[in-house]
């Protein structure tokens, strides 16, 4: 800790202060020192600063002005190295002329480094290949030289072939007298820095150390050094030059790395720098070479804010979490480094060194290892898994290095990348707590400890799947139809959140049931538990995989059958895909868990389902039930179009496609009781499939419809948990038990059991209270308007959008007109979409519908519509509505061709489980699944989460358990939330295990007064994005032109200065600032027009 600090150079020019040697001096002489310590930065170099620092009459510790200017110019290093007999690598004169330095590396042969004159740190430093290559090398070194250095002079030096880069510590007093401290190897190293430095060199012949340490030795004191100093070589690892050692430059300063030095020797070369420059000698200190001994190995990591994984891009932000390693044989040399620290692009992306030491090169590794593995930073990337990959790799671990290490091991840069999932999911839970997309959390009890008290451990009794897997898809059906019992399917899993909660009800809560339904009431049919909205839902809201949900359900659920909603060739998407995402999606729901697939078209066309009742047999397990979907009221006697003919016409040819079970798919809860009694009458006396009845309870009548059926026979109906059923859910599970209890029908299942289950989904639909239909009772209109059970809910919502939500009586009309425009067809999605769009329409603009058909015309018709009346989903029942459908389509160009399967997607068709199963989730639901793996890649597994969590945050005083893994468990308390900041930004201070924790939340609600950067468009190839947080320097102007890859600017942070390149050819259209400037990640540079 400082005694005092001062402030130096100017406001908006840190770089420059820190290299401002006028600044420094009136600092010292301001304070009272005397003498000046400089590190191991850019200024231990500077031979202005030692120079003013003895004008001034205070003492620099480090070597003298002379000699600085000796050992710190490359090229008269490398002179002195001539002259005191160490080999040298041949190399150019300095020159700031390309030109002049093109023609030198011509006549050295490539491969070159060109180096800066007064380069350190990588800085200035470029490895060059090819001649071609060579001018935008040198360009680029001469301006980081200039900008770093202030002097843009270089020259070229030949390059050695898979070299080892070995440093010999040296120490040197007034007297002339000068020590070796043993050689370090910093041969892994990425673009000329070092990363790990090891003490004593790992597999080095005893010959060669000495030759080296008397060179460095000889060196040092052919200049007159005096001081800490580092002799640098190459060493030839292989070929006839192989042992031989050259020398490359002398650093005058104390080395980044000089711990490892410390470890082994038992110096502490800062204190011996300081006590030689307050004219202590060598002797005095007892540092006489006889008395400095190695005493085991040691190696230091260097911890830095890069992301290695991207080109080692520096990462900036606020440090949130710090937690670093201790123990036996671990040192830690850091800066400022706590929670809440602010990494700038200004400076050295360092954070700390790691040193560890052990009695052999083994065990200090081993040691490394270790630490390493206790680091815990985030908020920032770190290159702590890229130095873990190091150190884990078997050649490294038997000393075998060299500088071109890394470069060889392209996958050490992408392995053991860091899970960050409590950080990732902190990030969330600010997220939500700041801006409450939802709402405030309803007061509910949590719905766990409303599941009743049975014991899960024992196994759940077998069920109807073991039935299904023993008898076969038609040996299941075949007694399903010769049983007296009435089956039930149970809706609550899909169909009933899906009516009444949007579809919101996540994975968590639908698995924390499925054990309990699958031992208190294994007597049902199937589940309902997948298809329909839920896998789009999954994606684009839930931020989960529907495929894992479905595998967690099948593990939960293992007694009985899995049943999902299947839309024909449409699978679960919208419109038709080609048979072999068909194909391939039943193939894989089968192998995941579906046992039962309802398959459907939503305007019944057969054909349209051919492709799917055709895989679901072809899995050989799963069984087809396929669903004729109920419209009208076949009792009507003015019904012309869906009678009751119809009807069985229909069975006839779903029947003929092959289907197990035929379903009657009542969407909208038309049937009414009687009319249920004709119809499973008549497919009972002229089929011997067994018949299942699915209704909605919009009208508040359809138990009664269930009954009625019963008594005709049907096999299967569906119902929902009490408090999940009634209005556009099915009808109350409980009340179908009670009511058919001690009779022929009589369902088998405990009806206690099924009550049992009841304070659960009672307490699940709570939570979820802000997603609600928002039809609290049922409506007789729906006999009028038809709008099925799930898409009443969803228009309600966008009435409220459009300003109708105290007139949604104008959306049913408007519905009902749709829909006798269109031709009176099944609505179910995706067809009820199209009803609905052309509803709302109508209703936005106040159209007269019977002007509206007379002359659409005259009006926009929304794209669906027309995409229908080209016949985008099939062709409708009773033919098209004309004249109408001509006049729409009149002057369109309207493809409805099947869009074919891209050739990679096909071939991941066909490869594992998982590329499958991706696969589908891309061919379906681009858009949605692009926006999930985003969600999962920002923020991790957030099905983990407990549902009030996930959908309303943190509350204060509470505290929330977040299970990431067996045995591993957050504990997180909401402490406090600051202020917006001016971009918006709060702090939300969290406690997690007991530790205090920011997390850095937008909030969407603050206003911002800062005018942002223009952000690049990077959908368009002519916006120049910069790559990351640094300055940007723009080389071109509006006008001119520039070839793809020609350099357009250069951005520096963090001592690497890299060139923006152009994407594209063509003209510079405009640039988004003059000179240079600072930027974050992503701000637009310049656009370019191709051409």
């Amino acid at each position: 800790k400082a005694d005092e600090a001062y402030l130096i150079g100017t406001e908006g020019h840190p770089v420059r202060a820190y290299l401002d040697v006028d600044e420094i001096i009136r600092v010292a002489r301001e304070s009272g020192a005397d003498a000046i310590y400089p590190g191991y930065g850019f200024l231990a170099e500077n031979p202005e600063l030692a120079g003013a620092a003895e004008a001034a009459g205070i003492t620099f510790i480090g070597p003298g002005k002379r000699a600085l200017e000796m050992a710190g110019n490359k090229v008269t290093a490398k002179q002195h190295a001539i002259a005191a007999g160490v080999l040298v690598l041949r190399s150019t004169d300095p020159s700031t002329d390309v030109d002049a330095l093109i023609e030198g590396a011509r006549e050295i042969g490539f491969p070159v480094f060109a180096k800066a004159v007064a380069g350190g740190g990588g800085r200035g430093m470029r490895r060059v290949e090819r001649e071609e290559d060579l001018r935008d090398a040198l360009e680029a070194a001469m301006r980081e030289a200039e900008s770093a250095f202030g002097d843009a002079t270089m020259f070229i030096e030949q390059a050695v072939l898979r070299p080892r880069h070995i440093e010999v510590q040296v120490l040197a007093d007034r007297t002339g007298a000068a020590v070796h401290l043993y050689e370090r190897d910093c041969s892994v190293q990425r673009r000329h820095q070092k990363v790990v430095e090891i003490a004593p060199a790992p597999n080095l012949d005893p010959a060669v150390r000495d030759a080296l340490t008397r060179d460095a030795v000889a060196f040092a004191q052919s200049i007159g050094y005096e001081n800490a100093g580092t002799v640098e070589f190459l060493l030839d690892a292989e070929g006839e030059r192989a042992g031989e050692h050259v020398f490359i430059e002398m650093n005058p300063r104390i080395q980044v790395e000089h711990t490892v030095t410390e470890e082994v020797t038992d110096i502490d070369l800062v204190q011996a720098q300081m006590r030689i420059a307050s004219g202590s000698t060598l002797e005095e200190l007892g540092l006489t070479q006889d008395r400095i001994q190695l005493h085991g190995a040691a190696l230091q990591c260097r911890i830095t804010t890069e992301n290695p994984a991207d080109g080692f891009r520096p990462d900036l932000g606020r440090i949130t979490t710090y937690r670093s390693p201790g123990g036996g044989g671990v040192r830690l040399d850091g800066g400022t480094i706590n929670p809440g620290a602010h990494i700038s692009p200004h400076f050295d992306s360092m954070l700390a060194k790691l040193t560890c030491r052990g009695r052999d090169f083994e065990s200090a590794v081993l040691r490394a290892r270790r630490a390493l593995a206790e680091f815990r930073i985030r908020g920032v990337a770190t290159n702590i898994p890229f130095l873990q990959a190091v150190l884990d790799d078997a050649d490294f671990q038997a000393g075998d290095v060299s500088t071109s290490f890394i470069e060889e091991r392209p996958e050490l840069l992408t392995l053991n990348k860091p899970q960050d999932r409590a950080t990732r999911m902190l990030q969330y839970l600010a997220d939500v707590t700041v801006n409450k997309p939802n709402g405030s959390r309803p007061v509910t009890t949590e719905p766990r400890v409303k599941l009743p008290a049975i014991d899960l451990s024992e196994p759940a009794p077998a069920g109807g799947r073991q039935r299904l897997l023993e008898l076969g898809p038609e040996g299941f059906a075949r007694q399903l139809r010769e049983q007296t019992a009435l089956a039930v399917t149970e809706t609550t899993f899909r169909d009933a959140h899906q009516s009444l909660l949007a579809t919101r009800v996540r994975s968590k809560d639908l698995v924390a049931a499925a054990p309990y339904v699958s031992r208190l009431t294994p007597q049902l049919l199937s589940v309902e538990a997948w298809g329909g909205a839920t896998y789009d839902v999954a994606l684009r809201f839930l931020s989960e995989d529907p495929w894992e949900r479905l595998a967690a359900l099948r593990e939960s659920m293992p007694n009985i059958a899995i049943q999902m909603l299947l839309r024909g060739q449409n699978t679960v998407g919208y419109t038709p895909y080609p048979a072999q995402v068909a194909r391939t999606f039943v193939s894989e729901a089968a192998a995941t868990g579906v046992d039962i697939f309802r398959v459907f078209d939503a305007l019944n066309d057969v054909n349209q389902m051919r492709v799917a009742i055709d895989a679901v047999r072809e899995t050989g397990t799963a069984v087809a039930e396929v669903a004729l979907c109920y419209t009208g009221n076949l009792l009507d006697p003015r019904e012309q179009k869906f009678t009751l003919d119809y009807y069985l016409q229909l069975a006839d040819d779903i029947v003929e496609a092959g289907a197990h079970i035929l379903a009657i798919k009542d969407m909208a809860g038309l049937l009414r009781p009687a009319a249920a009694e004709r119809l499973v009458t008549a497919l009972r006396e002229r089929f011997d499939l067994p018949v299942h009845l699915h209704t909605h309870d919009t009208p508040g009548g359809q138990l009664a419809t269930l009954l009625a059926a019963a008594r005709a026979g049907v096999d299967a109906v569906d119902a929902a948990s009490a408090p999940m059923s009634g209005t556009t859910s099915q009808p109350s599970l409980s009340a179908l038990v009670a009511a058919l209890a001690d009779t022929e029908r009589d369902t088998g299942i405990d009806a206690e059991a099924v009550y049992a289950l009841e304070p659960y989904w009672d307490a699940v639909r709570t939570a979820y209270r802000p997603f609600e239909s928002g039809l609290p009772s049922p409506t007789g209109r729906v006999y009028t308007h038809e709008i099925p059970g799930g898409q009443l809910s969803n228009l309600r919502q966008q009435a409220i959008a459009l300003g109708l939500a105290e007139n949604f009586e104008k959306i049913e009309d408007m519905y009902a007109a749709a829909d006798r425009i269109l031709g009176r067809i099944p609505k179910v999605t995706p067809s009820s979409k199209v009803v609905g769009d052309l509803a709302l329409h109508l209703a936005a603009v106040d159209a007269d519908p019977a002007d509206f058909e007379a002359n659409p015309g005259n009006y926009d018709v929304p794209d669906s519509v027309v995409g229908f009346l080209a016949g985008e989903l099939g062709e409708i029942p009773g033919g098209w509505p004309e004249p109408f459908r001509s006049k729409v389509l009149a002057g369109r160009n309207v493809s409805v061709q099947v869009a074919p399967v891209p050739d990679e997607e096909a071939r991941l068709l066909e490869g594992t489980s998982t590329e499958r199963r991706n696969a589908l989730n891309r061919l379906l639901f681009a858009g949605p699944t692009a926006q999930f793996e985003s969600m999962r890649e920002r923020y991790g597994d957030l099905s983990i989460l407990d549902t009030g969590d996930f959908l309303y945050g943190l509350e204060a005083g509470a505290e929330h358990a977040i299970d990431l893994d067996k045995g591993v468990r957050l504990y997180v308390g909401l402490e406090a939330i600051g202020e917006a900041d001016p971009k918006g930004m709060r702090t939300v201070m969290v406690r997690v295990n007991g530790q205090l924790r920011p997390v850095f939340a937008q909030d969407e609600t603050a206003t911002v007064d800062i005018v942002s950067a223009e952000k690049a468009d990077r959908s368009q190839p002519g916006h120049i994005a910069a790559p990351f947080s640094g300055t940007v320097t723009v080389k071109v102007a509006a006008g001119d032109v520039v070839e793809a890859g020609n350099p357009v600017a250069t951005i520096e942070a963090m001592k690497m200065e890299a060139a923006i390149t152009a994407t594209v050819s063509g003209v510079v259209q405009r640039v988004a600032f003059d000179g240079t400037r600072s930027v974050e990640a992503g701000d637009l540079v310049l656009v370019l027009e191709e051409g």
